[in-house]
């Protein structure tokens, strides 16, 4: 199961409350602002900065 489209509309990078984007794999978001991507993991992102990753 996918992420919807309306989760990701209405999902914001909790850091700056900027937009996201799902990355080309689908496994993660993408905070183009921050330079953060946030995993998807079992289907759930995970929207703590802690487990965020910097954007390669």
């Amino acid at each position: 199961m996918a992420l919807s489209q309306e989760l990701l509309d209405i999902l914001a990078c909790p850091r700056c409350k900027g937009d996201i984007r799902l990355n080309e794999q689908k496994d993660g978001l993408v905070c183009p602002a921050c330079k953060l991507v946030y995993p998807i993991k079992d289907d759930i992102p995970v929207m703590l900065v802690e487990e965020a990753k910097p954007l390669e």
